[in-house]
């Protein structure tokens, strides 16, 4: 999420600027459609967990999976400002130093949470009579913790050797506020965030290989209905689907960006494409705060029945209002 014009110094001194009208008008517009999708349900997920109790592990990793897709939400406006050159120049500085790393911060934490969502899953699906002690609440918390406390650890010395002078008739580049200390960090920080990636997609992809293989077997020994069937699939292979539509894409773009970003020059036309493959699939990774609901949904029954109940209250609360109306006209009538 560092601000789009961040070129290799090799490849900025050819004058290898991308597209500015991407830069600049169509991608804030599609960061403002996910901010608003993304903000308003993330609040109502927050508001609907308010009221579920935290008296199993699962439900512990969703809710910080929803704290972190909140929080990533609220980078966006920066972005948005910023990528479209609305404010003042300053603001630039605040992304960079900032906003970008809290964004990185929350996707990589959610990234993690849904690799323990996968363990917690395979575990009660393939040991279902035994408790580990992982799966206790008291433990569950204290992962959590761990969790964010790694990667603030990662992610906030970007913040503090982002420290270098600025001025608004510099070009616009994240990487010349850095100290040298900072950009050694930077790099050090995104192949520590690659190889977190890489390890819990590997891991998903064991977890729920091994699940999908007892589900079969299970409804080939026991012939259950295909809607008992199609309904356990929707059930696993919810964080299958958000993982590999919103975070893969993205990863298989970054590895090779992050090399040219410090490797020897190379031809505009090169930059321009890989620049542009991970702008869009940053923003496939950006979506993530609209797309983790579905895994809410199917995944976690307490949150799905509150979302229901939620729901019919406010139907009726609608009904009673216009049933209301309609008296008050018809009194007024008579």
């Amino acid at each position: 999420m560092n601000n789009s014009i961040e070129l290799n110094e090799n490849v900025s001194q050819n004058k290898c600027v991308p597209n500015v009208v991407m830069i600049t008008q169509v991608l804030p517009i599609m960061y403002s459609i996910i901010f608003i999708g993304g903000l308003f349900l993330n609040s109502v997920n927050l508001w609907i967990f308010c009221y579920i109790s935290s008296n199993r592990s699962f439900i512990i990793y969703l809710k910080n999976i929803v704290v972190a897709d909140l929080l990533m939400t609220l980078t966006f406006p920066l972005k948005i400002l910023s990528d479209a050159e609305i404010g003042h120049w300053g603001l630039r500085i605040v992304v960079c130093r900032f906003s970008a790393v809290i964004f990185y911060l929350n996707m990589y934490v959610g990234i993690i949470f849904l690799g323990i969502l996968g363990f917690d899953r395979y575990y009660k699906i393939m040991r279902p009579m035994h408790l580990f002690s992982f799966q206790s609440v008291k433990q569950s918390k204290i992962i959590s913790a761990g969790v964010w406390i790694v990667m603030a650890f990662i992610s906030v010395p970007n913040m503090i050797l982002t420290n270098q002078p600025y001025n608004e008739t510099q070009t616009y580049s994240c990487a010349k506020l850095k100290s040298e200390l900072g950009v050694h960090w930077h790099k050090a920080s995104n192949y520590i965030c690659i190889i977190i990636f890489v390890a819990v997609f590997f891991f998903l992809m064991l977890f729920y290989g091994s699940i999908s293989r007892k589900i079969y077997k299970s409804h080939q020994k026991f012939r259950r209905d295909s809607v008992h069937k199609r309904k356990s699939k929707q059930n696993i292979y919810s964080i299958l689907f958000v993982f590999f539509v919103c975070f893969v894409p993205y990863h298989i773009c970054r590895i090779p960006y992050t090399l040219i970003q410090t490797g020897p020059a190379i031809s505009c036309q090169l930059y321009n494409t890989l620049f542009y493959l991970k702008e869009w699939t940053l923003f496939l990774s950006a979506a993530n705060v609209c797309l983790d609901p579905v895994i809410y949904f199917f995944l976690c029954q307490p949150f799905r029945e509150k979302f229901l109940k939620k729901l019919l209250i406010i139907r009726k609360i609608k009904e009673t209002e216009r049933i209301s109306r309609v008296s008050t006209t018809q009194a007024g009538i008579v």
